[in-house]
């Protein structure tokens, strides 16, 4: 199917022009037609946008005449979803001008979201996610589940691209349930994305699972428009699970329904596991047919995943073992260029990517290899130059090292001091603090008693505690329980939680010797922490050193 775009293009604008003249002429024939019989003609005709204008403009006209803001909003809306890129954003702020009209907090949320949809569609996720906060603040003063749930879904694909993929996965997990009786589409959209979750986390089984699942309620439910992504997906999981013929297989079958659907990400993803499978499997030349696909989106649509930026240090090296100097320049270039980009959109995920490749060090590189274009006959020279910036990187390094441990070792000294005064600090919290003016002193009182009583039975050590499950137990609600924590405990709830835990951590690695050989995923399980990467992010904030150099500095101390 081919959607006839500049056609559409013309007659959008030409339409957009005289809506705003309010002079469109309705057709005879659908003068007395009803806003069904419209929407299941346009339903009838997506796949041929110009057949559909006709009806995409009478609905919304016939829905301005009779100034039904609701329809107005669903006439937009229909529009949207058959507009070129270039349309989308107008169509979308149309729809929350019309939306506002109609003082219906659903319906504006509703439109905020469709803008966030849109701009998520573009791969602008700073920009949807805006949206889909002004949008939940609407709706979430109304009780519309679908929106509810609909917004829940939005926010978890914006969890899934920062990679807090257990939040993902929490969120997804109710959107399957609750999609499952409502509608296919969403349903089928949040299997899957909770699918590519358990990839990130490493579950290649239960991924493998769901994406089964979801093949077979697309075939129960006569709704084949998301198996291409299943089967996308499946082979995504296949390149983990090493089985690398059958992933090369499944993710090219997939993308010709995905290139069609102008999914340019899942494209560019199914593109470099294609290249990542035919590297294992030796076949280097014939991957680097598909990195450069990845490359040419990123030129042209500037999309790139943190995980796709391999493909850039895979063609540098590539490159630098020919001897193909220019070309190895600008992948570093472009390397150089998709690091700026991810520091500016990964705001809050940077820190967790994990670079083979410095900054500094693409840089002194670069630098290099443009000397040695200009100086082919200084190679002695160059040699020299490179063993030398090694030397003293080596040097740096190493000096580093052993300055960190000093840092490490002075702090794992403090905390083994105030690690005593740890209870009595937490005891004398009330006495030292004024009182919270809005909120009654009795119930704070209880409040703090229940979370003493909390922390003294090692409660927090359950997997699953959450704030609202927490206020649930203390007969208190999330707003007034996170006010206490704060005002008396100086953090905020997760906080709180996890500093408990490693706290009762620390407490365990010096009296328990047998613990002190555990690995960082069994510590994890021990104290209750849903992801080892948690673990050992929680054990750094709260002890500023990892968990082997405390572990190691307990081991001398006891030894």
């Amino acid at each position: 199917m081919k959607k006839k775009f500049p056609l559409l293009v013309l007659l959008c604008i030409s339409q957009l022009a005289i809506a705003q003249k309010m002079i469109y002429k309705i057709p005879d024939s659908l003068q007395k037609r009803d806003y069904e019989y419209l929407d299941n003609k346009i339903y009838d005709l997506k796949k041929d946008s110009a057949k559909a204008s006709v009806y995409l403009f009478t609905y919304l006209h016939k829905a301005k005449n009779e100034q039904n803001w609701k329809e107005i909003v669903n006439g937009y809306q229909n529009i949207l979803h058959e507009s070129p890129d270039k349309l989308r954003l107008i169509y979308a702020d149309s729809m929350i001008y019309a939306a506002k009209q109609s003082n219906n907090n659903a319906l504006i949320g509703s439109a905020y979201l469709s803008k966030g949809i849109v701009f998520y569609g573009f791969k602008e996720q700073n920009s949807a996610l805006d949206n889909y906060i002004i949008a939940n603040s609407y709706i979430s003063k109304t009780n519309d589940k679908y929106l509810i749930y609909k917004v829940k879904y939005n926010i978890a694909q914006i969890k899934y691209y920062l990679g807090f993929y257990d939040e993902a996965i929490s969120l997804l997990k109710e959107c399957v349930v609750y999609f499952k009786s409502e509608n296919s589409r969403p349903y089928l959209n949040s299997l899957h994305s909770l699918g590519l979750c358990y990839n990130k986390i490493g579950n290649y089984g239960l991924c493998s699972q769901t994406n089964d699942i979801g093949l077979a309620e697309s075939k129960r439910l006569s709704n084949t428009d998301m198996v291409p992504y299943f089967i996308h997906s499946e082979g995504i999981n296949n390149y983990f699970k090493q089985n690398y013929t059958l992933a090369i297989s499944q993710i090219k079958a997939s993308l010709e329904n995905i290139i069609e659907n102008k999914d340019f990400a899942n494209e560019s993803v199914g593109y470099f596991y294609i290249g990542k499978s035919l590297w294992s499997l030796k076949k280097q030349d014939e991957a680097l047919i598909y990195f450069k696909k990845v490359d040419q989106i990123y030129n042209d649509k500037g999309y790139l995943r943190p995980d796709l930026r391999e493909v850039y240090e895979l063609l540098i090296t590539y490159y630098k073992t020919r001897n193909e100097p220019k070309t190895q320049l600008y992948y570093i270039d472009q390397l150089l260029k998709a690091d700026h980009s991810l520091n500016e959109t990964y705001k809050y995920l940077i820190g967790k990517i994990h670079k083979e490749y410095d900054t500094k060090v693409l840089l002194a590189e670069k630098e290099r290899i443009n000397d040695l274009l200009q100086k082919r006959k200084y190679y002695d020279l160059i040699l020299a130059a490179i063993i030398l910036i090694l030397f003293v990187v080596l040097i740096f390094l190493t000096y580093r090292h052993f300055e960190n441990r000093k840092i490490y070792k002075q702090k794992f000294e403090q905390l083994i001091l105030k690690t005593s005064d740890i209870n009595q600090t937490r005891s004398k919290t009330k006495a030292t603090r004024p009182e919270i003016l809005d909120i009654n002193p009795e119930a704070v009182d209880a409040v703090l008693k229940q979370l003493e009583k909390f922390e003294s039975t090692k409660k927090f050590l359950e997997k699953d505690i959450s704030l609202v499950k927490l206020s649930a137990s203390f007969n208190s609600n999330t707003k007034y329980l996170s006010k206490i924590i704060f005002h008396y405990k100086d953090k905020g709830f997760v906080e709180y939680i996890n500093d408990l835990k490693i706290d009762h951590l620390i407490t365990l690695l010096q009296n328990d010797k047998q613990l002190r050989n555990y690995t960082n995923k069994a510590l994890a399980e021990e104290v209750g922490f849903t992801s080892t990467q948690r673990f050992a992010s929680a054990f750094l904030a709260r002890t500023e050193m990892p968990t082997v150099f405390f572990i190691e500095h307990i081991k001398r101390n006891k030894d």
